[in-house]
């Protein structure tokens, strides 16, 4: 929606630097005709990102971690599978009948 350019007058300063903050153009109508201001250069949308922490801990305890207890020899074969049923489960394994 387009600013008058009243209330352009009126807050000049403070539009001036979202326009320069965000990059979004500002549209200004006078007389029945379009104005638009723009900044020279957009600032870069990584800019903008929030720095968050991406790993809680240390990174070495990562690499001297021992993961044998926990590794799964048939899920690793097939990550997008479910694992195989349990002996007792109920579910039938299709071998007999």
């Amino acid at each position: 929606m387009p600013l008058t350019a009243s209330r352009l007058r009126a807050d000049i300063y403070r539009i001036l630097d979202r326009v320069l903050e965000t990059g979004v153009p500002v549209e200004i109508e006078r007389k029945g005709r379009m104005l638009r201001i723009v900044a020279d250069t957009a600032p870069s949308k990584l800019a903008n990102l929030t720095r968050r922490p991406y790993l809680a801990g240390d990174p070495e305890e990562l690499v001297e971690m021992d993961w044998s207890e926990s590794w799964d020899a048939d899920r690793a074969a097939d990550p997008g599978g479910s694992p195989p049923p349990t002996a007792g489960s109920g579910e039938d394994t299709g071998a007999g009948g």
